[in-house]
């Protein structure tokens, strides 16, 4: 008798790995889910700055040339009162006088030359300056003056030699003009640095020199009253 073989129980009607005695290729593995893979957290971006309302910069950019005068306008009112205030309450336009009786009695008490003292000026003519200083070769004593024409004069008494003083005092540019008489004596008539001029008094022991940018008139005036 022919031996029987057992049969083989299949499940789904075919023996897993066998087909009728023949072996099936190995079936792939089926593939396990993957792993998440972590996201890289993305780079921050520069925060861009954030414009301003948009109301704002067309408030700016339609501002008229009528807007910006007004503003001016507003910030030079206070300027123009305090400027008034200034000049009619505290006297801004007028200069600072002082006493020229310290630096005269001062040159007087050093008798290094006969001092003169100018008399005999308006009250328009104004003191802004008065010093005695002892100088190379001797000494100088020096008043300066505001004329009534507003305009700057100067008074210097000294014992230095003239041929010292006078470029000193009147630059090089100082050169003498010829004589003219004033208050009954010879003095000598220069110009001096710039539009100014100057008359000179030649004393022994002394030189007088009036200077400055006032006109002559006023320049004879001052000369006249130094006595």
């Amino acid at each position: 008798m022919t031996p029987v073989t057992p049969a083989v129980a299949v499940r789904g009607g075919a023996t897993r790995g066998w087909n009728n005695g023949r072996v099936d290729p190995a079936q792939p593995a089926e593939p396990s889910p993957a792993e998440p893979t972590p996201s890289t957290p993305s780079q921050p971006t520069q925060s861009q700055p954030t414009p301003g309302p948009p109301g704002r910069e067309k408030a700016r950019s339609e501002r008229s040339p009528k807007d910006m005068a007004i503003s001016l306008l507003v910030l030079l009112v206070p300027i123009a009162l305090l400027l008034a205030f200034y000049r009619g309450f505290l006297g801004g336009d007028q200069p600072s006088t002082v006493d020229p009786a310290p630096a005269v009695e001062q040159a007087r008490a050093a008798n290094a030359f006969p001092v003169s003292q100018p008399a005999g000026l308006d009250d328009d003519w104004r003191t802004v300056s008065a010093s005695y200083r002892t100088v190379e070769g001797g000494s100088n004593l020096r008043i300066g003056y505001l004329t009534p024409e507003g305009r700057g004069a100067q008074l210097v008494q000294s014992n230095v030699p003239p041929e010292r003083l006078l470029p000193a005092e009147l630059t090089a540019e100082g050169q003498p003009q010829g004589p003219t008489e004033v208050g009954g004596r010879n003095w000598q008539r220069y110009t001096a640095r710039g539009n100014e001029q100057a008359l000179v008094l030649l004393e022994p022991g002394r030189t007088v020199i009036v200077v400055g940018d006032a006109r002559e008139n006023e320049l004879r005036r001052l000369a006249d009253s130094v006595s």
